[in-house]
Order: C-alpha cells, then structure tokens, then sequence
C-alpha cells in the first residue's frame, strides 16, 4: 500500500511565524525555529481549513506594513 493509500490518522497543529505565516506541524512534535502555535489542532483537513479562514492576506507582514506605509507617504503630497 502506498503512502497516499494509508489513511493520515496524524494530529496536526496550526503554527504560525514572525511574518505572520501559517503551516501545519505534527501536534507532538516541538516546533521549527521560527514557528509558534497558532491556538488550532485537529485532522489535517481541519487545520488547513482554519488556516484558509484565518490566512486571508497571503502577503507576508513586513510587505504590508511597507506597502501601507508607501501608501500613507504617498497621500502626504
């Protein structure tokens, strides 16, 4: 049986980064340097589905905060 067969009875964690990224980490695993829980975990459909309701500007958060700064210096003409 392939892996894609088997079916995933992993428990997952929603994870987070600095640029306000997410993932999904295996819950009983200690996180990748740079990531933090995000307050999420269950199945992986579960995880991935918060994460799309959650994750709405896919722009990482120091090009956001340059773009909206850009913005404001450009309506100060």
């Amino acid at each position: 049986m392939s892996r894609d067969e088997r079916e995933d009875n992993t428990i997952y964690k929603v994870v987070v980064n600095h640029e306000e990224q997410y993932s999904i980490w295996p819950a009983d695993r200690e996180n990748a340097l740079g990531w933090n829980d995000a307050g999420k975990s269950g199945t992986k459909d579960e995880c991935l589905s918060y994460i799309k309701e959650v994750w709405t500007d896919m722009r990482p958060l120091s090009l956001r905060k340059e773009m909206e700064e850009r913005a404001r210096q450009g309506g100060e003409s």
